[in-house]
C-alpha cells in the first residue's frame, strides 16, 4: 500500500509559461509571483518533476496528489486553467505513477477529482453540479483556501494565518450543516485541518450541536503546516480515521509536519499516510 501526500502543488511548464505571459495579476515576473494579495518570491525549480520526486524520496513518501492552488486566483482565468490541465497530465504520465492530479474546479477524465476554494464550497447551490458529478464518479473533492482580501499594509503572513483559516473553518462547518446530508457519497478533504476546525468542537457543543455528527467517514482533514500539538488535539478529538497527510509543498516545508506525525508511532503514521489516503482516493 503506497504512502501519499495529498496536498502538494506542482506547476507544469505550460502553466508557468502562460503565467509569465500575463500583463495582469496573477502573473509571474521571473521568479516573482504577483498576486492581488501581494508579491512572493517563488522557487520555480521546486516545480520540476525531477525535483519533486526527489523531495518525495527525501520524505519517504511514495506519491503526491497535486492541485492548482486556488489562492493564486487563477481559477477564473480560462487560459491558465487550460494550460494547467494540459501540462499536468503530461507530468502525471511521466511520473511513473507517483503524481496524481486534481482538476481545477471541474470533473475531468484523467484526474482523481477536483480542487476548489473554500469560498466556492460555501456557495453550495452554485457548486452543486460539480458536487453531483464528482459523487457520481466517486471522485474526491479537495477544499483549499482561496485568494485573500487582506490589505497590503498587513504582514505577509496575514492571509495564511487569518484569512485562509477563517474561510476553511466556514466551509467545513457549512459542509457539516448542509453538504454532508446532501452528498453522503462524496469523499472530501479539507486542507490545513479545515483551518483548525476541530478546535471549535467544544464551542459547537456549547451552541447545542451534537458534535458526533462531525464524524463523517468520507470527510478528511489534511495536516499541512501543523505540528505535534495540533495533531495531538485532532487525534484526541477525532481519532486517527479522519486525518490524511498533506504538506502543502512547495509553499511549506514538509519536514516539520511529517516529523511531528511520525512521533505518534508507526500505527498512526500508517493510517494517516497510507490507509486513510487510499480510502479517500477510492
Amino acid at each position: 500500500m503506497p504512502s501519499f501526500d495529498v496536498h502538494q502543488h506542482l506547476w507544469p511548464e505550460a502553466f508557468i509559461s502562460e503565467l509569465s505571459r500575463r500583463s495582469e495579476r496573477p502573473r509571474l515576473r521571473g521568479s516573482m509571483l504577483e498576486l492581488d494579495e501581494g508579491d512572493f518570491e517563488t522557487d520555480l525549480e521546486a516545480h520540476r518533476l525531477e525535483a519533486r520526486l526527489g523531495l518525495l524520496d527525501r520524505d519517504g513518501i511514495d506519491a503526491a496528489v497535486v492541485s492548482l492552488q486556488p489562492t493564486l486566483g487563477a481559477d477564473d482565468v480560462p487560459e491558465l486553467v487550460d494550460a494547467y490541465h494540459a501540462g499536468i497530465q503530461e507530468v502525471v504520465s511521466a511520473s511513473g505513477g507517483r503524481i496524481v492530479a486534481l482538476a481545477s474546479g471541474a470533473c475531468l477524465d484523467g484526474f482523481a477529482g477536483a480542487s476548489i476554494s473554500a469560498r466556492s464550497l460555501i456557495d453550495l447551490d452554485r457548486t452543486a453540479p460539480l458536487l453531483r458529478e464528482l459523487e457520481g464518479r466517486k471522485q474526491l473533492l479537495f477544499v483549499h483556501p482561496g485568494p485573500a482580501d487582506a490589505p497590503r499594509d498587513l504582514p505577509d503572513w496575514w492571509p495564511a494565518v487569518v484569512d485562509y483559516t477563517a474561510e476553511m473553518q466556514a466551509a467545513w462547518v457549512l459542509w457539516l450543516a448542509r453538504g454532508a446530508a446532501a452528498y453522503p457519497g462524496l469523499p472530501l478533504v479539507f486542507a490545513i485541518l479545515a483551518g483548525g476546525g476541530p478546535f471549535q468542537l467544544e464551542r459547537l457543543r456549547s451552541r447545542g450541536v451534537d458534535v458526533r455528527t462531525t464524524l463523517q467517514a468520507n470527510v478528511f482533514l489534511d495536516t499541512a503546516s501543523y505540528g505535534h500539538r495540533a495533531l495531538e488535539l485532532c487525534l484526541a478529538t477525532y481519532g486517527v480515521g479522519q486525518l490524511v497527510y498533506g504538506s502543502d509543498l512547495p509553499v511549506v516545508d514538509s519536514r516539520p509536519t511529517l516529523r511531528s506525525l511520525r512521533e505518534f508511532g508507526d500505527a498512526v503514521t500508517e493510517a494517516i499516510c497510507r490507509e486513510n489516503p487510499m480510502q479517500l482516493l477510492g
